[in-house]
């Protein structure tokens, strides 16, 4: 804890406390009102395009508040606070109490190292016994499983409803026609014969899927998957039998998934755990294009709030990027389809809804910086490793993983198939959801990011497993903003959004000890995200959860050193989450002035100059 200052020190640090409340914004907000729309006359940040606040407007912000009124009363009140040594009033939309130390700043670090940070299988999560609820759905025979049995599909009904997924082999599905044959029994008969073949070509494949699509005959192209199976080399080649493979597993369908299938909706909180196997079979399905009423996007659609599931997108328009993308697919079907292959374990996806009772009063909060461990080497996934991974996903989960995006989240979903299911029955994230997914295998390695990404092989998985079955491993997909003008994201409801956000995912669903967190540049990049706000807000997210922080920069030395920096400033400072809240509201309020600063240099001059003033 900072050095507490003398009486005479506090005694001017409650003058400014005292200072003209006067200055403060005719258009204020109150920080509920944040949570819900932005109001019109605020006062804009739009005229700086680099996130910056001037030298001048620190000098003018600190020196309007030199004098004021002070008594002993007030100097208790403040010093009964945990903090050092005394608080500033801003000329901000509200009050920003900002601590300060008067000796010199420290240069070293209070960042941790990695095995500092909480991670599965050390942190101690009580399971219990496997089980379904009204609001956890299991696709396997929970008794059987308890037992000890092998991983056998739960018995149940097969309903046609708009609050479940339609699935292909429903027998409520009928394809039009004079004989009315079931939409299931023309995919079995195509994927049958394909089934039966030792060798099958892209053109048979492309066949088949128009046989129960007719209506997309003309519209859909496989020139991306027939150009991949030519470039390929001949020692990687394997796909015109594994083809054959593919369509046995999608005929697997109605004895892997014998109960309805819920969508995880908007606005309630609920879960699904199914086995690798039985995602496996949707997959295989997916390939093969078979999901009903999945292959349009247009307003008026069924699904049209819903990412698309069949695997139309990625087999037409060829490019570099879909030949590894395909890559890393072929490769997870190669594994799950050979006979050796055990899968074993199952896969949880849980989407959770904060409630807008649950949402903290940020302003408010009192909670100091937690750990923070920040590296530009390495990454997420794999130093990442037993801790929350942080997915900077889409609000439609999986983002481009079917067609052309290729970042951060693609890139998981590709070495991690497993986690394309969720595309089948997860509605698009609200401001205040996330989805944690819990035991997703990993079956691929890489390298690159973007049109660099290069497939690198199979990846060797070591994981243990839950009593549930399910690999320790934790993804949490949270969905930043993303703003097409990157001056948009200095607003204090759009920080406050982010916030919520970020808090939802980290807070932990069970009330018990969970890892800490992986993250890093989350909605940077395609999204323009400022990686020094975005840096702050996770920052602050995690401190309110008191979870702990391990940040991967990708590379950005310069972010690396910059973070570790007001890290330790903020930590030595004391400053709780509140304020630095109103630190930020500060910062965006001053923004609509031309030039300045970028936020970390904002924060350390505005606390370098309130010392200045004691």
């Amino acid at each position: 804890m900072a050095k507490r200052q003398s009486k005479n020190d506090s005694s001017q640090v409650k003058a400014i406390l005292q200072a003209n409340d006067q200055q403060r914004s005719d258009n204020d907000k109150p920080e509920k009102e944040l949570n819900s729309k932005e109001n019109s006359s605020q006062p804009s940040c739009s005229s700086s395009s680099s996130g910056q606040c001037s030298e001048k407007d620190l000098t003018d912000f600190t020196s309007s508040y030199s004098s004021g009124p002070c008594n002993t009363k007030d100097i208790q009140s403040t010093s009964a606070r945990s903090l050092s040594p005394g608080h500033v009033r801003s000329r901000s939309p509200e009050v920003a109490d900002l601590p300060m130390r008067t000796q010199k700043e420290e240069v070293k670090s209070s960042c941790c190292q990695l095995d500092d940070l909480k991670r599965l299988p050390h942190c101690y999560v009580s399971l219990g016994k496997l089980h379904f609820s009204r609001t956890h759905t299991v696709l396997i025979d929970v008794s059987l499983f308890n037992c000890g049995a092998r991983l056998v599909p739960q018995e149940g009904r097969d309903l046609w409803h708009s609050n479940f997924v339609k699935m292909p082999c429903s027998q409520a599905v009928n394809h039009g026609g004079p004989s009315q044959v079931s939409r299931w029994k023309l995919i079995s008969k195509q994927l049958s014969t394909l089934a039966r073949k030792t060798t099958v070509s892209v053109n048979d494949v492309a066949t088949a899927i128009v046989e129960y699509n007719p209506k997309y005959k003309d519209r859909w192209s496989f020139d991306a998957l027939e150009t991949f199976v030519k470039r390929v080399p001949k020692t990687e080649n394997y796909f015109n039998t594994l083809f054959p493979k593919i369509a046995a597993l999608a005929l697997r369908l109605p004895e892997q998934i014998k109960k309805a299938v819920p969508l995880l909706q908007r606005g309630h909180s609920a879960a699904i755990t199914l086995s690798q196997v039985q995602i496996s079979c949707l997959l295989a399905n997916a390939f093969f294009c078979t999901f009903p009423h999945r292959n349009t996007s247009r307003p008026n659609a069924e699904y049209n709030n819903y990412p698309s599931i069949n695997f139309t997108s990625l087999f037409g328009n060829w490019s570099e990027r879909k030949k590894e993308k395909l890559r890393a697919i072929m490769h997870y079907f190669n594994v799950v389809t050979n006979e050796n292959t055990k899968l074993e374990g199952l896969v949880t996806f849980e989407r959770y809804c904060l409630r807008d009772t649950d949402m903290p009063s940020w302003k408010r909060s009192t909670e100091k910086l937690h750990k923070l461990y920040v590296a530009s080497c390495g990454s997420i996934e794999t130093e990442g490793t037993g801790l929350l991974q942080v997915d900077f996903a889409s609000s439609w989960i999986g983002g481009g993983v079917l067609s052309s995006g290729l970042v951060q989240e693609e890139i998981l979903f590709l070495i991690n198939p497993e986690l394309i299911v969720s595309r089948l029955f997860t509605e698009k994230l609200a401001d205040s959801e996330c989805l944690i997914i819990t035991g997703s295998q990993q079956f691929s390695c890489y390298s690159g990011f973007g049109d660099s990404f290069e497939w690198a092989g199979p990846h060797e998985e070591y994981l243990e497993r839950d009593v549930w079955a399910r690999l320790k491993r934790q993804i949490l997909a949270i969905d930043a903003l993303h703003f097409k003008n990157s001056r948009e994201q200095y607003s204090m409801m759009k920080i406050t959004r982010e916030l919520n956000k970020a808090y939802c995912g980290f807070k932990g669903q069970h009330g018990q000890e969970e890892p800490d967190i992986a993250t890093g540049k989350w909605g940077c990049g395609a999204f323009n995200g400022d990686p020094q706000l975005k840096a702050v807000i996770q920052l602050m997210a995690a401190a309110k959860t008191r979870k702990g922080l391990a940040f991967f920069t990708f590379g950005d030395e310069h972010l690396e050193r910059s973070l570790q920096q007001i890290h330790h400033l903020l930590v030595t400072e004391e400053v709780t989450v509140g304020e630095l809240y109103r630190l930020l509201e500060n910062y965006c309020f001053d923004l609509h002035k031309p030039g300045g600063l970028h936020l970390f240099d904002f924060i350390r001059k505005a606390i370098r100059s309130l010392r200045s003033q004691l």
